[in-house]
């Protein structure tokens, strides 16, 4: 009842007071995206690259330079090491925590080399009690089909709201939420060029679920200003547009906000391998919630929408 009351008192935010300098800010972290991709790239994992993930522990703490120099003259060419806990561990206490450690080794794929039993030779001879907890390999056709399917999904999840938004609703909105799924995919990917956290099929997850989220968001917006349209035919749209969003502002920052709760305990405790997945996640949220009301409803602005639901209005979204 409290946030509620508080969320109450701002049922009149001017939301499209700077929505000229908010769009051009999103134009241009999509420029910055686009470009830091094509120059930077991507850190691809073994998903999309080929190679082999070892995941390794040992009951003597050792470093992680100490295990680059055991395999670093061996020729397995690209090699990422990197040192984990495990969650569980954190939490227990006392006499119940070990002293393991956890380290997770990628080794990219070489034609005419056994990665694996040469990591395991080099390994087993470096610290002869070392267990291999895990060991995953991917081939290189593998994963060139890997990065076409992950692609395709994303592609289709876009097609498939862009037809589900088209009917359920009109042509307008339709491209005002696939505009908005687009900012958040290419500013997502953007945010992982800089940051180089390892792109890999989970990520590919954390985006399709991202674009759910969104597209959620968007449509209790859309609903919203439907429903005003029909009620309110001669107010001026852009006010029945922001009367829409904050109509619906209260739900949008607490459904947020809980995801947001869940995510960063997760993101925290959760250990590194699902760290990149949480963090996509994290960000997916917060650019989702900023494109519904800031991104989307400017679609709708700019393509102007019918006043009349029951009629149809050949002169909407003609302007151009």
């Amino acid at each position: 009842m409290l946030f509620r009351g508080l969320f109450n008192q701002w049922n009149e935010i001017e939301f499209f007071r700077f929505s000229n300098v908010l769009s051009f800010v999103s134009l241009g972290a999509i420029a910055m995206s686009i470009i830091l991709f094509l120059i930077i790239g991507l850190n691809y994992g073994i998903d999309f690259r080929g190679g082999t993930m070892f995941m390794v522990s040992t009951p003597e703490k050792i470093k992680v330079s100490d295990i680059r120099n055991t395999l670093g003259g061996s020729n397995l060419g690209d090699i990422s090491i990197s040192e984990t806990t495990d969650p569980l561990e954190k939490l227990s206490a006392g006499t119940l925590a070990n002293n393991n450690s956890i380290f997770i080794i990628k080794v990219e794929k070489i034609k005419g080399f056994d990665v694996e039993a040469m990591v395991k030779s080099l390994l087993q001879d470096r610290e002869p009690n070392i267990k291999f907890l895990q060991i995953e390999s991917v081939g290189s056709k593998v994963s060139s089909e890997l990065v076409r399917n992950g692609m395709l999904a994303v592609f289709f999840a876009v097609i498939s709201v862009l037809v589900y938004i088209w009917l359920r609703f009109e042509w307008q909105f339709a491209l005002g939420a696939i505009v908005a799924l687009i900012h958040d995919v290419i500013l997502t990917i953007g945010v992982f060029s800089i940051l180089r956290y390892e792109f890999n099929l989970s990520i590919v997850a954390a985006l399709l679920t991202i674009i759910g989220y969104s597209l959620n968001d968007t449509v209790v917006v859309f609903d919203r200003v439907r429903e005003n349209l029909r009620h309110f035919k001669s107010m001026a749209l852009p006010k029945v547009l922001n009367m829409s969003i904050n109509n619906t502002f209260s739900r949008t920052i607490m459904t947020s906000v809980t995801t947001l709760l869940a995510l960063f305990a997760l993101y925290l405790v959760g250990g590194d391998v699902i760290r990149g997945f949480t963090f996509a996640m994290i960000w997916g949220v917060l650019v989702g919630t900023y494109s519904s009301i800031f991104v989307a409803a400017k679609i709708l602005l700019i393509l102007d929408v019918k006043r009349n639901w029951e009629e149809k209005d050949s002169k909407a979204g003609t302007q151009f």
